[in-house]
């Protein structure tokens, strides 16, 4: 699945654009690499999202196409 797409069915990004620009703004890294949009991610790999001086690092636990609000925690373990 794309990071962008990811981000976007695991609401931890509300759009999948802004998930998207994130990306080529360089504030997004799955395991210590700097990703484009486009790049794979597969369960096990660990994103870091750069909010302002803020990190979030997950964990993907899974990776479905869509899901409901409350079930889009269960897509990644905040570490």
């Amino acid at each position: 699945m794309r990071i962008d797409k990811f981000l976007k069915v695991s609401r931890l990004i509300k759009r999948r654009t802004v998930a998207a620009e994130a990306c080529e703004a360089g504030r997004v890294q799955v395991n210590g690499n700097v990703v484009k949009p486009s790049a794979k991610v597969k369960v096990g790999d660990v994103i870091e999202i750069a909010f302002g001086d803020r990190i979030v690092k997950a964990e993907v636990l899974a990776l479905k196409e869509t899901t409901k609000k409350d079930e889009a925690a269960e897509l990644y373990k905040v570490l």
